[in-house]
């Protein structure tokens, strides 16, 4: 597996690539057709960055797609740079009053922190914060710790669906089922999950959910998206006003300027910028089509548990879930205590070993992620590396 696909893949044959989690990885053939977007856009860019020239249906296309497999309505979708501005969006939109109470996760991405504590600090709202006992090993464990965070103050429930710094799966159908019977808020931060694991985002229910296509779908960088129930999405404010938008933006059933919804040319339509990225989110489907990737991810979930499984035996330091709440291709692993950046630099240039280290809580992290292009010679690597080093830097720490 990882020596043919290595070779789909742009990535320098002399590091060890072991950190896909962070900026995902793009396919040549995908590349390629990223710079054919881009080459597009160069010959002639009035037409291109025209809407009713082609970019409007273009982005739609790509919307369909990527609906098609996110389940979903294409016309609840709207193109994104990144999870975190499709989160902005949500944020700085919601009519969030003093005293009222945003719940969430010890476990969340810290820009995501940064963005509820801007908008606590512009609206009066308060984040409250439930940690999440670990190891988690039941659904229970999980939903009922944040049921008994819920207040009557509560107006938004914050979760990611997978973690970034401990890569857990969290298991959150219940209680967004729970939140919309309360009429509570659901936002929820995908920036892992396309590609990663299956998604019906019809079926979750969730209010907002924003994800990622430049990680484990393989876009170029610069492809994300978010997903608003259709009833909400009047509720939304663009972070910048540009042609897209109207002024009746707000009102229920309110057309955009170029044929689509309100919502969908408010949030996609900003001005002059390259959607290449975006545009190209068809290839990245199509890539995985043609290589079977449900059976490639299989492997690479072989490939993390194995490698998880003999840190552990050689720190004694327990997994922070079952198997069953680890994200499938990605697992972080506490490690002694030592120097994060010190053990991160390290393994680079000693190892030529690119991975994440860092501090979470009390804990020393080594993230291992892997995609199709590693090998069990790569992971082999890893754990020899950590042997080598984890004894001389727990030492000085």
């Amino acid at each position: 597996m990882g020596q043919n696909l290595a070779a789909q893949f742009l990535l320098d044959p002399e590091v060890t690539f072991l950190n896909h989690g962070s900026f995902g990885a793009c396919p040549r053939p995908v590349f390629e057709a990223y710079q054919r977007w881009q080459l597009k856009l160069e010959r002639q860019p009035v037409a291109f960055l025209d809407p009713n020239r082609g970019l409007s249906g273009w982005m739609r296309e790509a919307r369909e797609a990527l609906a098609e497999v996110v389940g979903a309505d294409p016309d609840d979708i709207v193109g994104q740079t990144n999870a975190t501005a499709a989160l902005n969006i949500v944020a700085q939109s919601l009519p969030l009053q003093p005293g009222d109470e945003i719940l969430t996760t010890d476990h969340e991405y810290a820009a995501l922190e940064k963005t509820w504590a801007y908008v606590c600090r512009r609206t009066g709202a308060q984040v409250k914060v439930v940690p999440i006992p670990l190891p988690l090993t039941q659904e229970a464990q999980f939903t009922d710790t944040l049921l008994s965070g819920l207040t009557d103050r509560t107006r938004v429930v914050f979760l990611s669906h997978i973690t970034s710094a401990t890569a857990l799966l969290f298991p959150i159908g219940r209680i967004v089922t729970e939140a919309r019977a309360r009429g509570i808020w659901s936002v929820i931060d995908g920036a892992h999950t396309p590609g990663h694991i299956p998604l019906d985002l019809d079926a979750l229910g969730a209010d907002f959910y924003a994800g990622n296509c430049h990680k484990w779908m393989m876009s170029p960088k610069g492809a994300g998206f978010l997903h608003v129930r259709r009833e909400l999405q009047p509720m939304l404010n663009p972070l910048v006003i540009s042609h897209g938008w109207t002024e009746d933006a707000n009102q229920p059933g309110a057309k955009g300027p170029f044929g689509n919804s309100s919502f969908i040319d408010m949030l996609e339509m900003q001005g002059t910028r390259d959607p290449s990225a975006w545009l190209t989110v068809p290839a990245a489907l199509e890539f995985t089509r043609q290589h079977d990737w449900a059976t490639v991810a299989r492997a690479c979930r072989a490939l993390v548990q194995d490698t998880a499984a003999r840190v552990a035996a050689l720190t004694g330091l327990p997994a922070f879930s079952s198997p069953d709440f680890c994200a499938p291709q990605m697992v972080s692993m506490p490690v002694p205590p030592c120097d994060p950046l010190l053990l991160q630099r390290s393994l680079m240039e000693h190892y030529g070993i690119e991975i994440p280290c860092f501090t979470w809580k009390a804990h020393t992290i080594v993230r291992v992620s892997a995609q199709g292009y590693n090998t069990a010679q790569e992971m082999d690597r890893l754990v020899t590396a950590l042997t080598d080093l984890l004894p001389k830097l727990s030492a000085q720490a």
